[in-house]
């Protein structure tokens, strides 16, 4: 059976299948990305629950695997020269499941995919976290108003930018792919979450509804969006 007792996250979560992937994570819009991930390629995986409100991502367990205290992060015991391979970062972990399994990333399409990826870590998921700080959560303590909307101009351009993207087409890239399992999840946390849809021109959109809509509507989806199953 594989060992992974040389890796000190497992001290504190233990695993009960050392031979299957195990994923440290939180249903987050980021967070997801990777149960989705995990869900539609149909890999097995153990997922483990890093509990933000007890500070599970600052102790040195959660740390020894991701020096920047963010999840997701897994472990994959069958590593490609078949030595387990620790990793973090979401747009990273989602490469290397679509590589594994030869899924949701084709080599045809290999970098329109992969532009759209990073559109997403790049601008609309760090663009559209601050907004839900500052709408939703201790920024609306900030009198000034030059932040908020600085992030609320920027949340509703990029929505544009993929709204116009998406005319003709189901998903980002054409076909279903990495690209929106990274996406999708940002636009639920927005309109959902964060509640800005009424000030990020949600309405006059002619695509995005629909399809956060589709994605939201896949069995896959449907199961990781709940995975680790919060206590």
């Amino acid at each position: 059976m594989t060992d992974l007792s040389s890796f000190p996250i497992t001290s504190r979560w233990p695993a009960h299948d050392p031979s299957i992937i195990q994923l440290y994570s939180l249903p987050t819009p980021n967070g997801v990305k990777v149960s989705i991930m995990l869900e539609e390629t149909g890999l097995a995986y153990e997922p483990h629950l890093v509990r933000f409100d007890a500070n599970d991502q600052m102790t040195p367990e959660f740390l020894s695997l991701n020096p920047n205290n963010k999840i997701p992060a897994i472990i994959d015991p069958n590593g490609p020269d078949g030595a387990p391979l620790p990793l973090f970062e979401s747009g990273a972990i989602l490469i290397y499941l679509a590589e594994k399994t030869g899924q949701l990333l084709p080599e045809a399409k290999r970098y329109e995919i992969l532009q759209w990826l990073m559109f997403q870590m790049g601008g609309l998921g760090p663009m559209f976290g601050q907004l839900g700080y500052f709408h939703k959560f201790a920024g609306r303590e900030i009198e000034d108003p030059r932040p908020k909307e600085r992030y609320r101009a920027e949340a509703e351009r990029l929505l544009k930018v993929l709204d116009g993207a998406l005319d003709g087409r189901e998903w980002i890239a054409g076909e279903y792919s990495i690209a929106d399992i990274a996406i999708a999840p940002w636009l639920r946390t927005l309109r959902d979450m964060y509640q800005v849809t009424d000030l990020t021109g949600w309405g006059k959109l002619a695509n995005v509804p629909a399809y956060l809509d589709r994605f939201l509507a896949r069995p896959a989806v449907q199961r990781g969006l709940n995975i680790p199953a919060r206590d």
